[in-house]
C-alpha cells in the first residue's frame, strides 16, 4: 500500500533503515488504518503517501532522542497510534503503553497490535486522570505526545508519566517556539528541564499533493519528582494552565 522508496527517503536523516520486515509491518498498519477508518474516524490522513510521510516518517522522526538499551514508553493521546506504534516496530525493545480518552481507538489498536504481533498495554483514560494513577506515575522512561495540546498544558498531562531521570518528548508544529517560550513556568513546576528543542521539515512528495511540513522535536528531562498536586483536574486545567 504505502511507498518503500518514499518512506525510506523520508527517514533517512533519522538514520532508520526501512528493512523487509519493518516494511510489511508498517504496510498492514496503513491498510488497516485506511479500512478501520472507513468505520470510524480515525484519521483525515488516509492516502498511502500521507500515512507514509505524515504518519510514519513524522513518528519515526523521534527515533533518534529514544534511549538506548530497552526502555519504558507511554503514548499519550496516542489517537491511532502515532508516534507510539511506528517507533515501537522499529524498537523491538521498546516496552509500549498506549493512553486515550476514547476507548474505540484503543479498539482499533487492540486489533492492529494483534495483527502486527506487537505486545503493548492499552489505557482507556482521560491523561490528566492516569497522571494520578500510581500504576502509572512517574513509571515510564519516555512519554510522547502528538498533536494534542498547547505544550504548557501537554505537559501538565505528560510530565507526571515520566521518571525522574527519564524524558518527555513533544512533537509540535511551526508554532512550537511561541509554545515553548509560554511552557517555561508549566515545565520547572512539573520538575522538568528542557533540553533540546530540534527543528525538521519532512519531505514533501509534490506528484502526490504532498507538501512540507515543519515539525519541532521538544524534549523535556524530568529532573525532578512532579509535586502531588498535578496534574490538576481538567476543569482547572482548561480555566487556569499553567
Amino acid at each position: 500500500m504505502i511507498d518503500r522508496a518514499l518512506l525510506a527517503r523520508c527517514v533517512a536523516p533519522y538514520e532508520v533503515e526501512i528493512t523487509d520486515a519493518l516494511y510489511a509491518r508498517l504496510d498492514t498498519y496503513a491498510r488497516l488504518l485506511a479500512e478501520w477508518n472507513e468505520k470510524m474516524n480515525l484519521t483525515a490522513i488516509t492516502d498511502p503517501t500521507g500515512i507514509a510521510v505524515k504518519h510514519f516518517a513524522d513518528s519515526l522522526s523521534v527515533a533518534p532522542l529514544l534511549p538506548q538499551g530497552e526502555f519504558s514508553m507511554i503514548d499519550v493521546g496516542t489517537g491511532a497510534g502515532f508516534p507510539g506504534v511506528p517507533l515501537a516496530l522499529l524498537r523491538e525493545d521498546c516496552k509500549l503503553t498506549l493512553l486515550d480518552s476514547l476507548n474505540k481507538r484503543l479498539t482499533f489498536l487492540d486489533a492492529v497490535c494483534r495483527e502486527l504481533g506487537l505486545a503493548v498495554s492499552l489505557v482507556h483514560a482521560r491523561a490528566e486522570e492516569g497522571g494520578r494513577n500510581p500504576a502509572l506515575r512517574e513509571c515510564f522512561d519516555v512519554a510522547t505526545a502528538r498533536a494534542v495540546a498547547a505544550l504548557p498544558t501537554l505537559c501538565e498531562y505528560c510530565l507526571p508519566f515520566v521518571k525522574v531521570g527519564g524524558r518527555f518528548i513533544a512533537l509540535k508544529g511551526p508554532d512550537a517556539a511561541r509554545e515553548q517560550d509560554a511552557a517555561q513556568k508549566a515545565v520547572a513546576l512539573l520538575g522538568g528541564k528542557v533540553t533540546a528543542a530540534t527543528t525538521l521539515i519532512l519531505p514533501s512528495a509534490p506528484e502526490e499533493g504532498v507538501e512540507p511540513m515543519e515539525r519541532r522535536l521538544i524534549e523535556i528531562a524530568k529532573a525532578a519528582h512532579t509535586p502531588p498536586k498535578f496534574p490538576r483536574p481538567s476543569a482547572k486545567i482548561a480555566k487556569q494552565p499553567l
